[in-house]
């Protein structure tokens, strides 16, 4: 889309949301161009949205990053930084910006605060710098700032793919062939979030997975089952089978967090919060509500359900927990909210 000249004095606004997988993103192959070891599957969520503004300016000698009103500093900065200089050896400028970023999700918590970020610095960015990239590209580009934020350049399901496991060919050729796509799907259902612990966590995700992929014994037999997740999904999304993606996700989340108990020394993101929802995710479905959970790299539970369940279930994991609870649903893919006729 052409931005306009006004606009880029202002800055580029973009938008994007968080997503939850459910067929898990756990272990890289490559770190550098962030490759992933298996295709994950995700939904796009129409709540927690990251809003991003990118301002270039010739006057500045090093790129300035606000996150939330603070001054990005340390680790978040460089990976900003290093994210824009992707983007401007692409278009062929030098120009430092300025970086606004407004995130509603909780950072740093197991609630993909990554995905939605760098999906809207990706598309903000771009059209700042003056690429005009389809929506596959973008979401290659996304995938350089954080894996799981190729996903969310898509709104409702996603998948994401890792590329041939044969990585002899060229870093052009390997990052070519990852890229996240829309995936068809009969379902639109809810998905209750239980808000346990919203804080930092202790371990990254990026510390944690690289030493599940490096340490735990359990990794390999997962990412094979994985696989067979993967596919088995998509046909329950075709056909619009609640049950069999609810059980199919719940068993690959609970898959890779034994991964990452069995890694030396253990990575433990369950809390006794957790198990207690799950508990209640299990007393829903023997009562006959179809309910199942999804946790990501952190304590917080996700249960997928009927729209109409939506209020029970959220009911119940309230009581259970005596936490804040979400309900959500498919949202929309990362888009330009500003900066363009």
């Amino acid at each position: 889309m052409p931005v306009d000249a006004q606009a880029l004095d202002d800055g580029v606004t973009a938008v994007a949301h968080p997503n939850i997988a459910l067929v898990k993103y756990w272990g890289k192959r490559d770190e550098r161009l962030i490759l992933p070891a298996t295709d994950s599957l995700s939904l796009t969520l129409d709540a927690f949205p990251t809003t991003t503004t990118v301002r270039p300016d010739p006057a500045l000698s090093t790129d300035e990053v606000t996150l939330n009103g603070v001054a990005a500093d340390g680790e978040a900065h460089r990976r900003v930084t290093t994210f824009l200089d992707l983007v401007r050896a692409r278009a062929g400028s030098t120009e430092r910006a300025v970086v606004t970023t407004l995130n509603s999700v909780p950072t740093g918590a197991g609630l993909a605060s990554s995905a939605s970020g760098f999906a809207a610095l990706a598309v903000a960015s771009a059209a700042a710098y003056g690429l005009r990239l389809d929506a596959t590209a973008l979401s290659r580009l996304a995938r350089r700032g954080s894996g799981s934020a190729s996903r969310s350049i898509f709104g409702g399901f996603a998948v994401w793919y890792a590329g041939p496991e044969d990585d002899a060919g060229d870093d052009r050729a390997r990052d070519l062939a990852s890229y996240a796509e829309p995936v068809s799907a009969e379902l639109d259902p809810a998905l209750v979030i239980a808000l346990l612990d919203t804080g930092p966590k202790a371990v990254s995700s990026r510390a944690a997975m690289k030493r599940t992929v490096g340490t735990s014994p359990l990794y390999r037999p997962w990412a094979e089952s994985s696989r067979a997740d993967l596919a088995q999904m998509r046909e329950a999304l075709l056909r619009g089978d609640l049950e069999a993606v609810g059980e199919i996700a719940e068993r690959n989340a609970l898959g890779m967090h034994a991964t990452m108990l069995a890694a030396r020394p253990a990575v433990r993101y369950l809390s006794p919060a957790s198990l207690t929802v799950l508990d209640a995710v299990l007393e829903l479905r023997r009562a006959g509500t179809p309910a199942y959970a999804t946790i990501d790299a952190g304590p917080n539970v996700k249960v997928l359900c009927r729209r109409g369940d939506a209020d029970r279930v959220a009911g119940a994991v309230r009581a259970a927990a005596a936490c804040r609870v979400v309900v959500t649903g498919r949202g929309p893919g990362a888009r330009l909210h500003s900066g363009v006729r």
